[in-house]
């Protein structure tokens, strides 16, 4: 199982949670982030309490994945499958995103 934080701006807005290898995944929103005036992170993932789950890498999250010859750069260069989404989003982790939501690695200390 792996698990990354999903930030909006600089607060910690759930819980991305992949439970087995390129399949099972879960988004679970925090419940402070519910209660703000912010937004959902997203249209498709709308803020609510109990947790979304698909079978796929939800398709927000997958379009956070750079494509073409920047994925198949940064795979090879760090030794990820291409079509492993969730590893590609765990090797970004911390570092710069384009828009409000970013994607951390949990500190776990």
């Amino acid at each position: 199982m792996r698990e990354l934080a999903v930030y909006y701006n600089d607060l910690e807005a759930g819980i991305l949670t992949e439970k087995y290898p390129g399949a099972d995944y879960t988004f679970q929103y925090k419940e402070d982030y519910i209660n703000s005036a912010l937004p959902p992170i997203s249209a498709t993932l709308p803020k609510q309490s109990t947790a979304f789950n698909s079978e796929h890498l939800f398709p927000f999250f997958s379009n956070m994945v750079p494509e073409g010859a920047n994925r198949r750069v940064i795979c090879r260069s760090l030794r990820i499958d291409e079509n492993d989404f969730f590893g590609i989003l765990e090797a970004m982790a911390d570092k710069d995103f384009i828009g409000a939501v970013n994607i951390r690695r949990i500190n776990n200390d």
